[in-house]
């Protein structure tokens, strides 16, 4: 074989074993969207359960231009939330942070962990690899995060009627529901466990405000509705006891504020 044919079979060698690379490393590797981030992976076995996204840094915005920003907003565009941005307000709201002990994004007193987290999901409102997820109640899974399918169905219009008819539950595309077995406190704490519970639902209730500001979503917490009808909506356990509703979307109007801003105030106010 001459020089010249060998270095033709040594080059075609080369690049046949590059595209066999190329394939292998696109078939193991997370696949890129665009600016290079990574696309969504979620999984929706047989059973309903959904297996959302794994969290991971999602946004930029620091905690302080969160807290800066943080408003509760009630106007939602009719734009759907994505799964990574679903699975990163579930993570914030209750997600692990610790694996030894299983710790929780929020605090809670003795780590008896006593909330619930259900969502109800309305029709078209969580895009998943370029379809939609199912509209209905779903019921979230803190260990596996992932959601469970507890009622299928768009049922944000019973929601809306037993929240005094809130119109944000409504229009919303998801609507978070907080319920508490306050047993898994009081049995440690007595009486005294209803108000830590009461204190854990409020610390959920900023971690979803602030996560939300960060994934430019808007929300406000609800805490005016019908109990027991609330309840009956999401298919809740006896022994579950709404607390919040958090609606969660897309803001008509973002609020918009800077420190430059807060620092000029300041000192109007030092300088009177």
């Amino acid at each position: 074989m001459s020089i010249g044919k060998l270095v033709i079979v040594i080059i075609t060698l080369l690049i046949s074993l590059s595209i066999i690379a190329y394939t292998i490393y696109i078939i193991v590797s997370p696949q890129e969207g665009i600016g290079g981030r990574p696309t969504i992976v979620a999984n929706v076995t047989r059973s309903g359960e959904v297996f959302l996204p794994l969290p991971r840094k999602v946004t930029t915005m620091t905690v302080e231009e969160a807290i800066l920003l943080r408003r509760s907003l009630r106007e939602y565009k009719d734009e759907p939330l994505t799964i990574e941005q679903l699975s990163t307000i579930l993570w914030a709201a209750q997600g692990i942070t610790e694996t030894r002990w299983r710790f929780r994004a929020a605090p809670s007193a003795g780590a008896t962990y006593p909330l619930e987290v259900y969502v109800v999901i309305g029709e078209k409102g969580v895009r998943i690899d370029g379809e939609f997820l199912k509209a209905g109640v779903y019921k979230y899974n803190v260990l596996r995060h992932s959601l469970i399918l507890v009622k299928e169905g768009d049922v944000r219009g019973e929601l809306y009627r037993a929240s005094l008819e809130q119109e944000w539950v409504r229009d919303a595309p998801i609507d978070l529901v907080i319920c508490a077995i306050y047993e898994r406190t009081t049995r440690v704490y007595g009486e005294r466990g209803y108000r830590y519970v009461y204190m854990e639902v409020g610390h959920v209730g900023q971690n979803v405000y602030l996560m939300a500001t960060a994934l430019g979503l808007g929300t406000v917490v609800v805490g005016a509705f019908h109990d027991e009808w609330v309840a009956k909506i999401i298919n809740a356990e006896p022994n579950e006891h709404p607390l919040y509703i958090i609606p969660v979307g897309v803001p008509v109007h973002p609020y918009r504020f800077s420190f430059e801003e807060l620092g000029k105030w300041y000192e109007s106010m030092r300088s009177r």
